[in-house]
């Protein structure tokens, strides 16, 4: 059953268009010695595909790191550079995820996105990785 027409256009911003800063990293010199790394970026923004208003949130990370960190002005550059993304909440949670494992290869990591509330609407999306 198709969808009904209600005029509204979704106008995501495709991958290769994000321009999003490189997550860099180092070398984490306690290998074996398991510590979690907690980050809380509390001015997230990114632009709503359907209205093109912001959408405010507060992104939290816990991970654990194995041979590599994240550089913290990278990972600061990276979250600033979504501020003119036009992204659903639930994808850029993912996106995070993917580019933040694909940057240091982490034992494990937990993505938090708190979202300011929007039409009476409270939303919280959260994404898990762990190393097989």
């Amino acid at each position: 059953m198709d969808a009904p027409d209600t005029g509204l256009v979704i106008e995501e911003t495709p991958a290769e268009e994000m321009n999003l800063y490189p997550l860099d990293t180092f070398e984490y010199k306690h290998k074996g010695k398991e510590i979690v790394i907690s980050f809380t970026c509390p001015e997230f923004t990114a632009i709503c595909p359907f209205s093109d208003f912001p959408d405010f949130a507060t992104i939290k990370i816990d991970y654990t790191p194995n041979e590599r960190c994240v550089e913290l002005k990278s990972l600061k550059l990276y979250i600033n550079s979504f501020r003119q993304v036009k992204i659903f909440h639930e994808h850029v949670i993912n996106r995070i995820l993917e580019d933040f494992t694909r940057a240091c290869d982490p034992l494990r990591v937990d993505i938090e996105g708190d979202f300011n509330v929007r039409g009476n609407i409270h939303t919280v999306i959260r994404a898990s990785y762990r190393k097989p």
